[in-house]
């Protein structure tokens, strides 16, 4: 017994000493070798990209789809205006409409805060300009879906405690996101590292990205014509001089493949086909009444336009029918299911409802446009006919990346643009050019509507029906999630006092009349 007792009190002391002597390198040992202890940039940036495309948790469909798809009548949805029809009767429906706030903040922004913040070190400085480019797209999309949001307070839960972060207002997040461009561009070193396969967009090409850069940098300059022009003239001279997006090859165009995974899968097509056009429904069981909207198909056929077919079907029975004839459009504002709801044309499946389709994030369309709209207004160089013309083909000849139901004969793209030349006032130029714009905007609803409300065109027939939120007018904005009026109260109250009411008819900042 005094044996074991000895033994035990050696034992224990040799464990204390054991643990003594080797303290010092205990925190390297509970270590997992397998766990990251640094953010991993790379996979970060990926992320974003797809996230920031509507993948997963229904952004695409909510925002893009139901609510400003159906604004610029694009689409039109016979359901309850109390629900999925709010965005095509003009109603109020939080879940739906604050959920761009919602999920963009907490996922996207949220990963390109801590992108930005883990390369800090010299030799990152072209991985983490092509965040902060990236990010620039992203907040922009946000400030122009509600106006006045939080920026500079924005995401600094994690290293600044700030749970609650102020809204800035829509002024100072435009001049900081022209400021991020600038530096951006400029901060790109040939002589360090590049994004490769991580970067969904361009594989790393610095040229590319300074040109994606200098694209956005027109964009955000053009909205600005109304509230602010000499800066918009400023800003869009030098995003035109730096190079913007002119050429096929520089176009941002994510890859898709019908792979085993969501994120293999265009989040646009997989949105649709999994909440509203059901495979297997055949053009008669969409879940909430959707389909194109009057407005649409009878702008491209009473335009005789080629991309008609490419975009659109009539189902009969089994047979996507692509004829020219049959196409017809739902009125927005349909009050419920027709009972001849089958006869409605709705996306193709050909093109715009593959898994595989490419996702064009920014196109050469758009640039040209909008190089076509700073010629007319003296702000570059240039023919504005040829420009506007090659804006056209572009858009059309866009539709050849879905495969070979996207293919439009050449013929058929020179006899559309030779019937429309640019002609008339600049008010009848600018009308025809963003009329185009909204055509090759289809699948870019966001960005539709932006445009169409700084511009006005196409000039739109709003619809009012009963129990509207805007009195028959085409909502200007989206309100702010209910929760924020609870849980940041204060900044709420401040950005409602500076914008004013969080209605869908207040206008933003830069949304003038």
């Amino acid at each position: 017994m005094q044996r074991i007792a000895r033994y035990t009190k050696a034992l224990l002391i040799g464990a204390v000493l054991g643990i003594a002597s080797c303290d010092k390198g205990f925190e390297e040992m509970n270590v997992n070798p397998n766990a990251p202890t640094a953010p991993n940039v790379d996979f970060l940036f990926s992320q974003s990209i797809l996230k920031g495309n509507y993948v997963y948790d229904r952004a695409y469909f909510y925002t893009s789809y139901i609510t400003c798809g159906n604004y610029v009548q694009h689409f039109a949805t016979g359901k309850e205006i109390s629900v999925a029809g709010s965005g095509d009767k003009y109603g109020v429906y939080d879940f739906y409409q604050s959920f761009y706030y919602r999920y963009t903040y907490t996922n996207v922004l949220t990963t390109l805060k801590e992108l930005i913040r883990a390369a800090e070190a010299p030799e990152l400085v072209n991985k983490k300009s092509a965040a902060r480019i990236w990010r620039v797209l992203i907040m922009q999309r946000m400030t122009d879906l509600y106006g006045d949001v939080p920026y500079s307070d924005a995401n600094k839960a994690l290293t600044d405690a700030n749970f609650l972060p102020k809204y800035d207002a829509q002024a100072d997040i435009y001049a900081d996101l022209l400021k991020e461009l600038d530096e951006s561009i400029a901060a790109f070193s040939d002589q360090q590292p590049k994004f490769a396969t991580a970067d969904l967009l361009y594989g790393g090409d610095i040229a590319k990205w300074k040109k994606f850069a200098y694209s956005l940098m027109l964009r955000v300059a053009m909205r600005m014509t109304k509230v602010d022009a000499d800066k918009a003239r400023q800003w869009a001279t030098k995003a035109i001089q730096g190079g913007i997006i002119l050429q096929a090859a520089d176009q941002a165009v994510v890859k898709y493949f019908d792979g085993p995974q969501i994120y293999n899968s265009n989040p646009i097509a997989y949105e649709i086909v999994n909440q509203d056009l059901v495979a297997g429904a055949n053009g008669a069981g969409n879940t909430e009444w959707g389909k194109f909207s009057k407005t649409f198909i009878d702008q491209l056929k009473n335009t005789n336009d080629p991309r008609l077919g490419v975009v659109s079907v009539v189902w009969r029975g089994n047979v996507a029918d692509t004829s020219f004839a049959l196409q017809k459009g739902l009125p927005n504002g349909t009050d419920g299911k027709p009972t001849d709801f089958v006869t409605y044309s709705e996306p193709n499946p050909a093109t715009i409802l593959k898994y595989s389709a490419p996702l064009i994030v920014l196109s050469r369309a758009e640039m040209h446009f909008l190089l076509t709209e700073a010629i007319l207004r003296g702000w570059a160089t240039g023919t504005a006919a040829a420009t506007y013309k090659t804006g056209i083909e572009a858009a059309m000849q866009n539709w050849a990346l879905f495969g070979a139901g996207g293919v439009i004969p050449q013929a058929k793209i020179d006899a559309y643009t030779a019937a429309r030349p640019l002609t008339g006032t600049l008010d009848q130029q600018l009308s025809q050019v963003h009329t185009q714009f909204w055509i090759a905007s289809l699948l870019d609803e966001q960005e539709a509507y932006a445009n169409w409300r700084r511009t006005g065109y196409p000039v739109l027939t709003p619809v009012n029906f009963t129990g509207n939120a805007t009195g028959g007018t085409i909502p200007r904005r989206l309100p702010y999630a209910v929760s924020e009026q609870g849980i940041n109260k204060k900044h709420y109250d401040e950005a409602v006092a500076r914008q004013g009411p969080d209605r869908l008819t207040t206008r933003i900042w830069w949304d003038k009349q």
